[in-house]
């Protein structure tokens, strides 16, 4: 057997089941049931003298949502006995990872980078790790979209967006 091998088995090894995330998906929007629908009892969901109460219409939608999540559960519970496929593999669930924490991190820069700032890393860190670029290439391309980027909202059409420490230091 051969190092290619062990990964590429490895890599192919399921992270979870469709069986599991069939189960947590049901379980969480049945809960979103139950709260949407306290929430819409306790609004008012009768029907007043003067036409629906505010919790009236999304009551119902959530006697919908609650009735889809049990079908849910209990589908996936009367499958219990088949052969459980992977809902994701290493190899993909890596590669999910690649794109979901730089751009869940993306976000959380912007709220004390600001937007331009943060786009820069992002764009430069995309095509410098995920890309494989050159490094230069990477600042480059991401210095030049911001810059862009910067002139047409702010310059241009004088679009508010959030602004970090770089931009106050700069009179914006």
């Amino acid at each position: 057997m051969t190092v290619q091998d062990t990964t590429s088995r490895a890599d192919e090894r399921p992270v979870v089941s469709y069986f599991s995330v069939d189960v947590v998906v049901s379980l969480l929007l049945l809960a979103l049931a139950l709260v949407l629908g306290w929430d819409s009892w306790r609004v008012g969901n009768s029907w007043a003298d003067d036409g629906p109460q505010a919790g009236y219409f999304p009551f119902y939608l959530a006697v919908l949502l609650g009735g889809a999540s049990v079908y849910g559960l209990v589908s996936a519970v009367a499958k219990r006995g088949v052969a459980h496929e992977p809902f994701v593999n290493r190899d993909q669930f890596r590669r999910v990872m690649q794109v979901f924490v730089p751009t869940f991190a993306f976000c959380l820069f912007t709220q004390f980078l600001g937007l331009y700032v943060a786009s820069f890393l992002l764009v430069a860190g995309f095509m410098w790790w995920i890309g494989r670029i050159s490094l230069w290439a990477s600042l480059a391309t991401s210095l030049i979209f911001t810059l862009a980027m910067f002139l047409t909202f702010e310059i241009a059409f004088n679009v508010i967006m959030p602004k970090g420490p770089l931009e106050a230091a700069l009179g914006f």
